[in-house]
């Protein structure tokens, strides 16, 4: 991939994000996945056995996506290069996810604003895993903000990261991995031995990723604010809070967006009716309110832009 496709890319991105209309591979991937899932559990297997099916389908998936989109490309280059080129930018508009996000984010601020309570909670329910029934608006505006950071790593920059790092195919292998997370990843009974695999893969391939969106999101908040104090709170609470999320990835954007926001993240959540205590990022200089959501969402923006910068630079530089 070079550089002027991946801003090529980016743009398609911004511009359209994911329109149901489009074959998307990651509905694809899930179909797959949702498929082996049901075979498994319906075959009853031992929990050794189920341990190997996941290690299998964690291999198999981000494989073929490889392969896939690889073949696909080679495919378009053995007609013309601007074919091929084509599809590679087309593979990488699917792996990434800004415009996906904004949109879903800006339904939640908008239902805020109307004081539509309903509403929000509907539209916070979109983006995140957790009971949304009994969202207070704080609740809510935190749901959100959580959902920024952790999104601009794993959505956003990762697949920048494997674009710049390995092309589309690579990009599209990392898709595998975070749909293969998103859907068995869990530590519940049903997938703590079939999903194992995946959630650890996942942990791996977003390690990498999550560290730079933190770095990048602290220096976001120092354009943003053009404030020297701010950006030095935000790397103070990144380097303090970082590492008490239980999830070793997702504790470091969030922290960073805690500490460039200046507010506390965490705190409990309910999942199934059942609430879950998780760490406390963040100081409670301030409570959190409905501006916090855009002015997340504008360092999200600033990170992105950061990251593509990085991304086309680095292509720049291998590539000549």
């Amino acid at each position: 991939m070079t550089g002027g496709e991946l801003a090529v890319a980016c743009l398609l991105d911004a511009a359209v994000g994911d329109p149901r209309w489009f074959p998307h591979p990651v509905r694809w991937m899930g179909f797959l996945v949702d498929r082996c899932d049901r075979l498994v559990y319906r075959l009853l297997l031992s929990p050794a056995k189920q341990r190997i099916a996941g290690l299998l389908l964690a291999v198999a998936l981000p494989c073929g996506a490889y392969a896939g989109g690889a073949s696909l490309i080679w495919l378009g280059h053995s007609i013309d290069s601007l074919w091929g080129s084509a599809v590679a930018v087309l593979i990488a508009w699917t792996t990434l996810a800004a415009r996906d996000l904004i949109d879903h984010v800006l339904a939640v601020q908008r239902a805020l604003e109307s004081a539509s309570l309903a509403e929000a909670r509907t539209a916070v329910a979109k983006i995140v895993g957790r009971d949304t029934e009994e969202m207070s608006e704080s609740d809510i505006v935190r749901a959100t903000v959580e959902t920024i950071a952790e999104s601009t790593a794993d959505g956003i920059m990762a697949p920048l990261f494997y674009l710049a790092l390995g092309g589309a195919p690579l990009a599209l292998a990392y898709k595998a991995v975070s749909t293969l997370d998103s859907m068995i990843g869990h530590l519940d009974d049903r997938y703590r031995w079939f999903g194992w695999a995946s959630a650890r893969l996942d942990d791996v391939a977003n390690f990498l990723p999550a560290r730079i969106t933190a770095f990048l999101l602290v220096l976001s908040v120092g354009i943003v604010s053009r404030s020297w104090d701010a950006m030095q709170r935000a790397w103070n609470i990144l380097l303090r809070d970082g590492e008490r999320h239980p999830s070793p990835n997702s504790g470091r954007p969030e922290a960073a967006m805690a500490g460039a926001l200046g507010v506390q993240l965490g705190g409990v959540n309910r999942y199934d009716g059942f609430p879950v205590e998780r760490p406390c990022l963040g100081d409670p200089g301030q409570p959190l309110t409905r501006d916090h959501i855009g002015r997340a969402l504008t360092l999200m923006i600033w990170t992105s832009l950061l990251g593509v910068l990085l991304g086309m630079g680095w292509l720049v530089m291998v590539r000549g």
